[in-house]
């Protein structure tokens, strides 16, 4: 069967680090339920005033059994799919004929035939084909099916460039910014990496708008990055839907439908296992940001991201333990995500002292209970 060309190209390089472009300008009062530290000091959570309480509502999420926000739908009912073990399933829909252009090559590398997508591929490449030319390069990068070659590399992916292939101007643009396999060039590294942008590269998308962003300081930056966040995130790239909630947030002109749609995206980030979003979402959903707050929910994004190692996190669900937000208080475990963020680098001196008041048998607990820690 022929696969018709579907090459995902999403690896890309933070320009800048969102954080510390977007999130030092958002808007979080210091006495709100919990604060997101930018620096290396935690701080304490505080009970106060719900910021963003105008806002709509959004996608809190509720908990499923192991622990993980999801969508608030009722299971449906009828037959389960136990009951339907061994029952005649109803015949499949017939498949839609597809008519689009088919690219043997692009199928045989899909189907991890990286010798026959070679060998169908650089005939192509050499009479100037963009897509073989970009798939060529792919394969030497990583090494698939032929010796891993930079050098090749770089020749192959410059030549698809140099021919319009989005995903090959996004490879080379990002070559061009790194300057280890072709000499550093800013300007032709920003010049390729509009165009790919500009063609519908979603990663090129997130890459050109944080580019825009360290170009020009302040809000017009920002402004300037804000259509290609969203086209970006539109295409599911999780690190541009995170930018484009920030965004929603933090800029006072976006208007309110934008504002009121802030949470859904800082969800889908979430959900798509960006765990900086897992961490702001739990901040959101406690401190009202966006929309109603919700203890609970909030809780469990931040359970999931301290579980993937987030320090913040961990330092925050300690937070939670202690003053039993969205969950019970427990000495043991508030003790125990301490110590995993303490030792992580993160100082709190509130949580110190909190440690340093409990018996010799918590703390003891505490630190078996961090030491069998292992992310999840």
């Amino acid at each position: 069967m022929l696969f018709s060309r579907c090459l995902a190209l999403h690896s890309f390089v933070l320009v800048v680090a969102l954080a510390a472009s977007i999130l030092p300008a958002m808007a979080q009062a210091t006495d709100n339920v919990v604060t997101r530290p930018v620096e290396g000091e935690a701080e304490l959570l505080k009970k106060g005033r719900i910021v963003g309480q105008d806002a709509q509502a959004g996608d809190g999420g509720t908990k499923g059994k192991d622990g993980q926000p999801v969508d608030g739908k009722a299971e449906p009912g009828g037959i389960g799919v136990f009951d339907r073990m061994g029952a005649e399933l109803p015949a499949l829909p017939p498949e839609k004929e597809y008519k689009g252009p088919v690219d043997e090559a692009y199928g045989a590398f899909q189907r991890g035939y990286y010798l026959t997508a070679m060998d169908k591929a650089l005939p192509r490449a050499q009479l100037g084909d963009p897509a073989a030319q970009t798939l060529i390069a792919e394969m030497m990068s990583q090494g698939l099916g032929v010796k891993k070659d930079m050098k090749a590399a770089s020749f192959w992916y410059g030549q698809a460039a140099q021919n319009g292939d989005p995903a090959g101007m996004f490879k080379y643009a990002l070559m061009l910014m790194e300057g280890r396999e072709v000499p550093r060039d800013k300007a032709k590294s920003d010049e390729l990496m509009k165009k790919a942008a500009d063609a519908g590269n979603p990663s090129a998308q997130f890459n050109h708008a944080q580019v825009l962003v360290a170009d020009n300081p302040g809000d017009r930056g920002l402004h300037l990055a804000l259509p290609y966040y969203e086209k970006s995130a539109e295409q599911g790239i999780a690190d541009a839907q995170y930018a484009v909630a920030q965004l929603y947030m933090t800029l006072t002109d976006v208007g309110a439908e934008k504002r009121g749609r802030a949470r859904e995206w800082m969800v889908r980030a979430a959900r798509a296992g960006f765990d900086t979003a897992q961490l702001d979402m739990g901040v959101w959903l406690i401190n009202g940001v966006g929309g109603a707050r919700d203890f609970d929910a909030g809780f469990n994004w931040l359970r999931v991201a301290a579980n993937r190692g987030n320090i913040v996190a961990q330092n925050k669900l300690a937070h939670l333990f202690i003053n039993a937000i969205g969950t019970k208080p427990d000495p043991i475990e508030a003790a125990k995500w301490y110590v995993l963020s303490r030792r992580a680098g993160l100082k709190d001196p509130k949580l110190e002292d909190y440690y340093l008041g409990l018996t010799d048998e918590q703390q003891k607990q505490a630190i078996d209970a961090a030491n069998k820690f292992k992310r999840h």
